[in-house]
């Protein structure tokens, strides 16, 4: 399929903005759609780029603009697509840009949807490869009617794989996530744990080939060829078409569950009631929605909440493919109203076959290692009910996730917060620093050295438990020494040593520090 071959689509309505000669002859490979503002990372050569162009505002520089345009260009691209639903129109400034940089660009109108336009270009690409003549290497008719049927059935993504390799001997074959989570596979390929199989596809001694789908890091999928030689190129790119056709359909479906998991958000974030009746309501009202989810009517249920930069849309991503790795506890992955990513799971003790949370975080994390990525999650509440807890429960321990881990990668459930420490990570940084201001007073900026000496004091001596001995042996002091700057200490602070709910607090404003 060629670029221009959009524009001869009267169901799609597309209108060509910018585009000339071979330009418009350039060969499809695929499409990824991207609000990206700088998506070269997850584009592949060929690909037409459809973008609601969420990422621009009408108040943004040229340079926005030239740098989503130069990250097409960078990384192949063969069209740009613009939504104008967003805006209302394309705007003037990414139509200078586009011809700037030769990157042919073409308006969709609010009545055509990106699905609509995959649909059709995959559909196009499916049509001219079963047209293509047998030596190309293209699957034998019967198994491209065997293929179809099976489709049209709804089979297992095994018993696709299975019957696609099945006339080339059964090569050892898997479908994986970026993150090792194992679709399918073919009867000879062995089972492999998820991080082998995370590297399985970029492993020098096989092939691996991308599997077209809605963009994303975190949910890549890719077919992994152990033996090269398994597939003719030909054969496993019109394999690899089958599979992305499996994929739409399972996108359609997590399209409808991510609908009804925003409506359970809402209601769990909601919360709270006035009076029994109220309660009652609600409680029917939390129960019809986990069933829209598919979720059992019963708990219990865990809540987990996850933040992962600016992007909202990807952290629901990441964090709906985390939880896919535990396929016995099934749960509803959405965005409250303010675009937090927050899930419901129906925790299942007796589950076999799944992986921790913390355990498969890092995997996801790998997907995108300069994005911070955290997850808080709650304890068990054993009936819908207590949703609105268990969403509390997970807020706070997802604010102690980025407080231990700011830059990096880190879980965090209620259950972990065992220690005082531990326990003050999960309140807010502003409410941390006014404490720690307010009990610790002149001491709590350390300005002099004085005060930095009176600091250092207070924590030998809480860490040695108040031991006058112990303090001034640590700091190679005087006992009376370390009883002065002890009294100091009290007058600067108003509290007194001697005192354990002082030196509570004084402990916990160090902590808050």
């Amino acid at each position: 399929m060629h670029v221009q071959d959009l524009l001869q689509l009267d169901a799609l309505d597309l209108t060509l903005l910018w585009g000339e000669g071979p330009l418009l002859t350039r060969e499809v490979s695929g499409v990824t759609a991207t609000d990206l503002a700088d998506p070269e990372r997850f584009l592949q050569p060929g690909e037409l780029v459809l973008s609601g162009l969420v990422w621009w505002t009408p108040d943004a520089g040229r340079a926005t603009v030239d740098r989503f345009v130069t990250a097409l260009h960078s990384a192949g691209a063969t069209a740009l697509l613009a939504g104008e639903e967003t805006h209302g129109a394309v705007p003037d400034v990414l139509v200078d840009s586009c011809r700037e940089r030769g990157i042919v660009l073409m308006a969709v109108p609010a009545h055509t949807t990106f699905r609509a336009i995959t649909e059709a270009v995959y559909l196009r690409q499916w049509g001219d490869l079963s047209r293509r003549p047998t030596e190309h290497h293209a699957l034998p008719e019967n198994v491209r009617t065997e293929l179809a049927a099976l489709l049209a059935e709804d089979a297992a993504p095994d018993t696709l794989l299975d019957r696609a390799f099945a006339h080339l001997g059964g090569p050892a074959c898997s479908l994986v996530t970026a993150t090792g989570r194992v679709i399918a596979r073919t009867p000879a390929a062995a089972h492999l744990p998820a991080g082998q199989a995370a590297r399985e596809p970029a492993a020098a001694a096989g092939t691996g080939l991308r599997i077209e789908g809605e963009a994303g890091p975190y949910d890549d999928w890719q077919l992994s060829l152990r033996d090269p030689a398994g597939a003719p190129p030909r054969v496993l790119h019109e394999i690899a078409e089958v599979m992305a056709q499996y994929r739409h359909r399972v996108e359609l479906g997590q399209a409808a569950g991510r609908r009804a998991a925003d409506a359970l958000l809402a209601l769990a974030a909601a919360g709270g009631s006035d009076g029994p009746a109220d309660g009652a309501a609600d409680s029917a009202a939390l129960k019809a929605a986990l069933h829209t989810c598919g979720l059992p009517a019963t708990g219990p249920y865990r809540v987990v909440a996850a933040s992962g930069g600016e992007e909202g849309e990807q952290t629901v991503r990441a964090l709906a493919e985390a939880l896919r790795h535990s396929p016995g506890e099934p749960f509803a992955a959405g965005r409250l109203p303010d675009g937090e990513a927050v899930a419901v799971v129906r925790a299942d003790p007796d589950a076999e076959g799944g992986l921790p949370l913390g355990e498969v975080w890092p995997l996801v994390h790998a997907c995108r290692p300069q994005t911070p990525l955290h997850a808080g999650l709650s304890g068990p509440v054993p009936a819908a009910g207590g949703l609105t807890s268990a969403l509390g429960q997970a807020r706070y321990a997802l604010a102690a996730a980025r407080a231990g881990a700011p830059g990096g990668a880190r879980v965090t459930s209620v259950e972990d917060l065992s220690t005082l420490g531990a326990l003050l990570a999960g309140v807010p940084a502003d409410v941390r620093r006014a404490f720690s201001s307010r009990v610790l007073g002149p001491l709590a900026h350390a300005g002099s050295t004085s005060h930095r000496m009176l600091l250092e004091t207070l924590e030998s001596f809480l860490a040695h438990h108040g031991s006058w001995a112990r303090t001034a042996a640590t700091l190679h002091l005087h006992v009376n020494t370390v009883h002065y700057r002890i009294q100091r200490i009290e007058t600067l602070t108003g509290r007194d040593l001697s005192r354990l709910d002082h030196k509570l607090d004084l402990q916990a404003a160090l902590l808050c520090r």
